[in-house]
């Protein structure tokens, strides 16, 4: 052998050796990626759950706690999606949630890959018990190594010799069925605290109760995972990460909404000091869990994607972020755009759809705890401040002191002391938006087809879906859109309630200076703001002569207001509404000359003193 190949040899030993030394220098990760469960934690400081979480406690003061955790999302697939990347899901078009199971697939864009797959090609076994629930086709069991059934508790054990694993383990954390837990084990309901922003009474009670008893029965799960490491003699190497999807099952402000409470979540780390620093460290910085995405590829070994939004935690250069980001889209059948930060003291929200209502219809319509909500507001027996979260007038704007009201009772976004912190926010809000975001757009009406026509979860009421829907009476609303808010399709009848939570305008929209124009739900509500405005209704294509009798308006103002309708661009008269706190019924004749042939548009127009306050409870034709 000659010398050159001699060099050339232990040039090839060495770098045999260092390549091995650095595999075995790489730490196993395990994310322990639990559903619908808030901090409420015994470690967290919550006194109901003292003493019920022991092997969450005992992680927290093995590793590092994270006071507080944000997720990206506030539902479990467009969370996972943006985990799964590193990057919020705006950014890469997961971001409605369910969006991969239609016909029209959602693709990720070219060269962006997930922590999973890239974890493989670094030589690590990666694994995934139960839930995936990825918003883009690409996702599912395929970016996994494989794991038999027999292995599913201990999955670890499907790796090579010396391999170093990187695996989740999903848990049903809020979604765990506690009836039958021992009675000895359950939360008292008489000794919790329901949050400011939900009715306070037994029902809700109970709901808290439960959710306090999914944790502690989740830590018995997340016990059993710890101590098959531990026997397997890997609890030593391997870093273990707890935290969750998104805020608490059953309570309607919590799961499903960008809020404190939705996007709040337990987050806490347990490894060798090497890798997380010291035993028993609590970190009450702001944490997006997409830095989790950006540290376990430091653990690792690998470059952190050019695409990621997070940071390594225990980077030597860390910098504290200043405030974290949340969005919301369309979940399930439900449609919307909402966008969030979250700074130190304050939450700023920026709503994008203000004719629909906060509890929009949903998938959960049909349990207790959200029927006896609907009812109490239908019956005038629903707490005035939660009237005004839930069915309220929609703001384009929210701002909370989160440190003060955590619940988010108290908007204060037309607070003038606020002011500049209002203006800051916007501003971050901006600049953050400003590096791309897919919701935007309009999703394809095939998504909408598989997603709310006759999909299990429910059907879509919003005016999204009417582009995909057929009108066969001329009324300007959809066949489909009638049948679910129980009005009948075929009788070709004018009538506008503005009952629909989730379409509230119920097409109609507002000329001139005014103010949004959908109120509480069941109203049309608006002010005059220079005393002269306007409301239109085009789309229509009704048969005037089913429509014989007069229009009538039941409306209120708080000054004296003329109000003249048109139909066609032809004047149908005019009414005197007098200033006054109740609704009265107003009827227009509908004569023949200027109310024939079809009707394609109608048009309300108002004049009365500056700042008038115009509601209006139903237009309707009567016989």
């Amino acid at each position: 052998m000659t010398l050159k190949k001699q060099l050339l040899c232990v040039v090839a030993i060495n770098l045999i050796l260092v390549t091995g030394s650095a595999a075995a220098e790489k730490p196993n990760i395990l994310w322990i990626f639990q559903e619908d469960t808030s901090p409420w934690i015994g470690c967290y400081g919550d006194p109901i759950n003292k003493n019920w979480t022991p092997y969450i406690d005992k992680m927290a003061a093995n590793g590092v706690r994270f006071s507080r955790a944000f997720v990206p999302f506030p539902v479990c697939s467009a969370c996972r999606s943006s985990m799964a990347l590193g990057a919020n899901a705006i950014r890469f078009g997961a971001h409605e949630h369910r969006s991969r199971r239609g016909p029209e697939k959602t693709y990720l864009p070219k060269g962006m890959k997930t922590i999973a797959e890239l974890m493989r090609e670094a030589n690590y076994f990666t694994f995934n018990v139960g839930k995936t629930d990825y918003n883009f086709a690409e996702a599912g069991d395929g970016i996994y190594s494989s794991i038999p059934k027999k292995h599913s508790r201990t999955p670890w054990r499907e790796c090579a010799k010396g391999q170093p694993f990187f695996g989740q383990i999903q848990l049903k954390g809020g979604k765990t069925n506690t009836s039958k837990w021992p009675a000895k084990k359950k939360t008292d309901p008489a000794t919790v605290t329901v949050p400011a922003d939900y009715p306070q009474n037994d029902l809700y009670r109970g709901v808290v109760a439960q959710h306090y008893d999914t944790i502690r029965s989740d830590d018995m799960v997340i016990g059993g995972i710890l101590d098959r490491l531990e026997a397997d003699g890997l609890l030593e190497s391997t870093i273990v990460v707890y935290f969750s999807d998104h805020g608490a099952n059953n309570l309607i402000r919590h799961k499903q909404m960008p809020t404190e409470g939705g996007l709040h979540v337990p987050f806490i780390i347990q490894g060798p000091a090497k890798w997380v620093g010291k035993a028993g460290t609590v970190r009450d910085d702001l944490i997006n869990t997409l830095d989790l995405t950006a540290t376990s590829f430091a653990w690792a070994g690998l470059a952190i994607p050019a695409w990621c939004e997070g940071q390594n935690l225990f980077a030597e250069n860390f910098i504290p972020r200043t405030f974290v980001a949340g969005a919301k889209d369309r979940l399930d059948h439900t449609i919307d755009r909402v966008r969030t930060i979250r700074t130190d003291r304050y939450r700023y929200t920026r709503n994008f759809f203000v004719d629909r209502v906060f509890l929009q219809p949903q998938y959960r319509d049909n349990r207790p705890f959200l029927t006896s909500v609907r009812e109490a507001y239908a019956d005038g027996t629903l707490d005035p401040k939660l009237a005004e979260i839930y069915f309220g007038e929609r703001p384009a704007e929210e701002l909370y002191d989160v440190i003060a009201d955590p619940a988010q009772v108290h908007n204060l976004v037309n607070k003038p002391s606020l002011a500049s912190v209002l203006q800051e926010h916007r501003a971050i809000l901006a600049e953050w938006l400003d590096k791309g975001d897919l919701g935007e757009g309009n999703e394809p009406d095939k998504e909408l087809e598989m997603n709310g026509q006759n999909s299990k979860w429910g059907i879509g009421v919003n005016v999204q879906y009417e582009r995909i829907r057929h009108d066969t009476d001329g009324d300007g609303l959809s066949d489909k859109w009638e049948t679910v808010n129980n009005r009948d399709p075929n009788d070709g009848k004018l009538l506008f309630t503005f009952d629909c939570g989730g379409w509230q305008t119920e097409g109609w929209q507002g000329q001139g200076e005014l103010t949004n124009i959908a109120g509480y739900e069941g109203y049309l509500d608006f002010d005059l703001l220079t005393g002269n405005a306007s409301l239109v209704r085009d789309g229509l294509k009704l048969d005037a002569d089913k429509n014989r009798g007069s229009l009538e308006i039941r409306i209120r103002c708080s000054s004296d207001t003329r109000v003249v309708v048109t139909a066609n661009g032809k004047n149908l008269g005019g009414v005197e509404v007098a200033a006054g706190k109740g609704y009265t019924e107003y009827r227009l004749p509908l004569k023949r000359g200027t109310w024939q042939g079809t009707i394609n548009a109608l048009k309300m127009s108002f004049a009365g003193a500056k700042g008038t306050t115009v509601a209006i409870d139903w237009i309707r034709v009567v016989d």
